[in-house]
């Protein structure tokens, strides 16, 4: 939750009581930070921003980031090589 909210807030570009605001009424950012269903109530407090803030720091969505990359790079490998063993059985 906390990390998808301040990927939110700089996507926004809004201050942190305008990103909650804008969390607690679109259905798809509760999506996107892990809510189940949409509620009506603000997901967490604005203030709580500055903690998240504090403990995820540059480098940690480098790594988070990196990892995400990775993960796609590796899953489109496999797809690619699923659709050459695929046509090499179909020329057969």
């Amino acid at each position: 939750m906390a990390l998808g909210t301040l990927i939110i807030k700089e996507k926004l570009g809004t201050s942190d009581r305008e990103t909650i605001e804008q969390i607690r009424e679109n259905p798809y950012l509760q999506y996107f930070i892990g809510l189940n269903c949409y509620q009506q109530e603000p997901p967490l407090e604005s203030s709580m921003l500055v903690h998240f803030r504090k403990r995820i720091d540059g480098e940690l969505i480098n790594k988070i980031n990196k990892k995400i990359v990775k993960r796609e790079i590796d899953k489109s490998d496999k797809e690619v090589k699923k659709r050459i063993v695929s046509k090499k059985k179909e020329k057969k």
